[in-house]
C-alpha cells in the first residue's frame, strides 16, 4: 500500500511573514510534495514583481505541486450583488491559481458565517455554479468544514451541498479541527467516497481549551494533541482516499521559530502517525 502525499498549507508559517517564493524552498526542503499557497500570497508576489509564470516554474523546479489554494471568495451569501462579486472574485482566484499550475481552490462559507437557517438547497445550487466557473480554468472548488460557522460547520452539511449540486466534479475539503469544533462525529467519514476528497487538512487539538472556546490558534502538531488521528487516516484508506494530507496550522508559538524547522516537525509528526497504519 502507498503511503500518504504530504502537502505544507502555508498557514503553518504565516507568522513568519515570508514571501511565496520562500515557503516553496520550505516546503521543498522539508520533504512535502504539495504546497497549498494563499491566495492573497499569489498576489502579492505580481505586486512585488514576480510574474506567474516564474513561480510556476519555481514551484515544479522544486518538485511540488500545488494541490490547492485558499481564497474567500463569497460565492455563497443571499445577497444577490455580494454574490457576483464573489463570483467574479472566485473568477480571478481560479485564473490566478491555474496560472501557477493549481488544481482546486477552498470554497468556504466566506461572508455567510453567521447565517442561521439558510436553505441548503439554495446552497447547493450555488456550489454548482462556482463549480461551473472552475469547469473554465480547470480548477476544482471544494467545500470546505468550517467548525466555527454557523452555515458549514458540520461534516453532513458539506457532503448534502456536494450531493444535492449534482454536478461531476463536486467534492468537499474536511479539516481534522474543523471537523472537532463544528461537533461532526469523524465517524461520518466512513460514509464518504474518498475518491473525492482531494485533501485533507490535517492538524490536532488540545483537551484544554473545550471544544466551545477553541480557536485556530489552539491548534497543535498531528500528535501533539488528543485527536484520533491514526483512526482519521485508518479510515480515510479504508474509503480509498488518495489525495494530500495537507498540514495546517495557526499556532502562533510556531510563528515565533525557524520555519524550516516548523514545517519539517510537522511533517516529521504527521508521518509518525500515519506509519502506525501503513
Amino acid at each position: 500500500m502507498a503511503s500518504f502525499r504530504y502537502c505544507f498549507n502555508t498557514s503553518t508559517v504565516r507568522g513568519q511573514k515570508l514571501s511565496l517564493v520562500e515557503e516553496i524552498d520550505i516546503a521543498a526542503k522539508a520533504g512535502y510534495q504539495g504546497i497549498e499557497p494563499w491566495v492573497s500570497e499569489i498576489e502579492a508576489h505580481v505586486e512585488q514583481g514576480g510574474t506567474l509564470r516564474d513561480l510556476k516554474k519555481r514551484i515544479s523546479d522544486a518538485g511540488l505541486t500545488v494541490e490547492s489554494a485558499i481564497g474567500f471568495a463569497e460565492w455563497i451569501v443571499d445577497d444577490d450583488a455580494r454574490r457576483a462579486k464573489g463570483l467574479e472574485q472566485a473568477r480571478h482566484d481560479m485564473d490566478l491559481v491555474q496560472q501557477i499550475g493549481g488544481k482546486r481552490i477552498a470554497a468556504p462559507a466566506a461572508g455567510a458565517t453567521d447565517v442561521v437557517n439558510i436553505d441548503y438547497m439554495k446552497v447547493a445550487e450555488r456550489y454548482r455554479a462556482i463549480l461551473a466557473l472552475g469547469d473554465h480554468f480547470g480548477v476544482v472548488p471544494q467545500v470546505e468544514v468550517w467548525g466555527f460557522s454557523k452555515t458549514l460547520q458540520r461534516l453532513g452539511q458539506a457532503a448534502f451541498m456536494a450531493i444535492e449540486s449534482n454536478h461531476p466534479h463536486a467534492c468537499i475539503l474536511p479539516d481534522v479541527y474543523h471537523l472537532y469544533k463544528g461537533g461532526s462525529n469523524f465517524r461520518g467519514l466512513k460514509l464518504l467516497n474518498g475518491k473525492l476528497i482531494h485533501v485533507f487538512h490535517v492538524n490536532d487539538y488540545p483537551a484544554d481549551p473545550p471544544r466551545e472556546i477553541i480557536d485556530d490558534r489552539d491548534r497543535v502538531y498531528p500528535g501533539d494533541g488528543v485527536a484520533p488521528l491514526a483512526d482519521i487516516l485508518r479510515t480515510l484508506r479504508e474509503i480509498g482516499f488518495d489525495g494530500c494530507l495537507s498540514v495546517e496550522l495557526f499556532n502562533p508559538t510556531y510563528w515565533q521559530q525557524d520555519a524550516l524547522g516548523v514545517a519539517r516537525m510537522a511533517i516529521k509528526k504527521l508521518q509518525s502517525v500515519a506509519e502506525e497504519i501503513i
